[in-house]
This record gives C-alpha cells, structure tokens and sequence, in this order.
C-alpha cells in the first residue's frame, strides 16, 4: 500500500524482485488514488480495498505498506490479524496526532495556498488528516501478539521519531533502518528495501506452522505471495 498523493505504481520495482523469485505481488491504489483518483479516501474505504484483495489470496499475504499505506496496513492487520501472515510497515513510525499531525496539516495548507501547488489533488491530503486524525498505530501494535512486524524506515525520515515506542510496544518487532534513504525508502533504496522483503517472505515460509503469500491482481496458486 502506497503513500499519499502517489499510487501503486512506486512499487514496480518490488514487484518486479518479487516476481523474479517467485512471489505474486499486488500493488493496490487506495481510495483517492491512482485508478481510484475520483474516490475520497475514508480509512474504511482503504480497509475494505485491503479486505478485497486479502480474500483473493489463497493463504495470507504478507502486508506491505509505507507511510498512510503502512498505517492502513496496520490499521487492517489490528482488525483482522487471523487473515494475514504479517506485516512490514514502512515510514510510518510516528503517532498521527499531536504535534506532527498539526505541523502536517499546516505545511500542506501552507504549500496549498502560498505555493499554489497540488490544488486539485490536495483534498486526499486533508481526507487523509481527517481519517487519521483519532487513529492510535500504538494500539494496534499491542493487538499482534503473534503476528510478525517489521519496521523499515530510511535514515532521514522525519517519520521515525518514535521507532523505539513503537519496538516497546510490540517485543520482537524487527527494525531495519536505511543509510542514505529518505521517507520514500522504497524508491530511495529499492535494492535494501527489497532484502527485507525477501527475507521476511523466507521467515514466513520457513517458520513452524506459517506461510505466507503475496497478493495478486489475478492471483496464481504459487507457494509464497506478498500484499
């Protein structure tokens, strides 16, 4: 799951890797996004995208998801930890409330009104305050005891202030953090950034009892997907 105001075409690179070693892959566009551009995003109208796609699967998919997308991703395994395998979130190391969600909301009206930038696509941003704005990415870290977490933030991301309250309230999540990478650390370190995929699909699969699958537009029964 994608950022805001992108969509899921910053993933190709990821789902080309995973391809190449055998992982279907689906890339989603969240409501506001991409084909879902003429959409207003809600968090229920992501979950329910996410619940879509999850149901095609076979088995659960591994969630993958960076900044709004990682905190939707986690928002949906809080909710429904039973229907996926696990989840790696990305950029999204950092409550959406207090201080951040302010300076958020002013620089976008600032870049809005002063720049003039980004007026006709901007409401994603706005809904996306909104959405997010009572949503407690803490809570549902607590909620997966059992389900395996990964937290990936490039070194210069604004958005991993709170990494360590985010490693206490989840024992045994697993922190990569990436030299020379931004917020966008997908993009900014494909290569990194698809080792930790890898080796969290084989941790999946080799682990007692788990199994993990990658979700795809059209699915193909194949031993090991990511969402």
């Amino acid at each position: 799951m994608h950022g805001t105001r992108t969509s899921s075409a910053i993933w190709d690179p990821q789902v080309t890797a995973l391809a190449r070693h055998g992982h279907p892959t689906v890339a989603l566009d969240l409501p506001g996004h991409g084909t879902r551009s003429d959409e207003r995003f809600t968090l229920e109208g992501a979950l329910a995208a996410i619940d879509e796609a999850v149901a095609r699967c076979a088995v659960p998919p591994l969630l993958v998801g960076l900044s709004l997308g990682g905190y939707v991703s986690l928002a949906y395994a809080g909710r429904h930890s039973d229907r996926v395998a696990g989840v790696v979130l990305a950029g999204c190391s950092t409550q959406t409330r207090g201080p951040v969600l302010r300076g958020y909301s002013r620089a976008s009206t600032w870049v809005t009104r002063v720049l003039g930038t980004g007026r006709g696509t901007w409401h994603v941003v706005t809904d996306m305050l909104h959405a997010l704005a009572g949503y407690s990415p803490l809570a549902d870290l607590r909620r997966l005891h059992h389900l395996p977490v990964w937290l990936v933030n490039g070194r210069a991301d604004p958005l991993r202030l709170e990494e360590r309250r985010y490693l206490r309230a989840r024992p045994g999540t697993t922190l990569t953090v990436v030299p020379r990478a931004g917020h966008d650390v997908n993009t900014h370190a494909p290569a990194a950034f698809n080792r930790v995929l890898l080796t969290a699909l084989h941790e999946l699969a080799t682990a007692p009892a788990a199994v993990a699958r990658v979700v795809l537009p059209q699915p193909t029964p194949v031993p090991l997907p990511a969402l």
